[in-house]
């Protein structure tokens, strides 16, 4: 697969929409979990990557915007609460937070 496309369960039901380059996904895409948007942002070689996205939860409740590098939370980021309220804002590093940051 290279281009646009949309990737599905045996169940029929959506994975993944966004780009790919030789079968693996690859640029911008939206991730699905039980029909739930469950993150965007950048792929590369199927990991979320390099740059911005954003992780959702429950009920598409933002969890998490901000950088990623290798996969992982990295670089200035906001964790929020349930109700939509952020609960840290600050740096990440390897997932974690690191450095300076707010807690609210």
């Amino acid at each position: 697969m290279n281009g646009i496309g949309k990737e599905y369960d045996k169940d029929d039901i959506l994975l993944f929409e966004g780009e790919y380059l030789n079968g693996e996904r690859n640029g911008m895409g939206k991730e699905y979990l039980n029909k739930e948007l469950i993150f965007e942002g950048e792929y590369l070689n199927n990991k979320r990557w390099n740059g911005v996205g954003k992780e959702y939860g429950y009920n598409g409740q933002l969890k998490y915007e901000g950088g990623y590098l290798n996969g992982e939370r990295n670089g200035k980021g906001k964790k929020y609460h349930d109700n939509g309220i952020i609960l840290f804002e600050g740096n990440f590093s390897n997932g974690k937070l690191n450095g300076i940051g707010y807690f609210s």
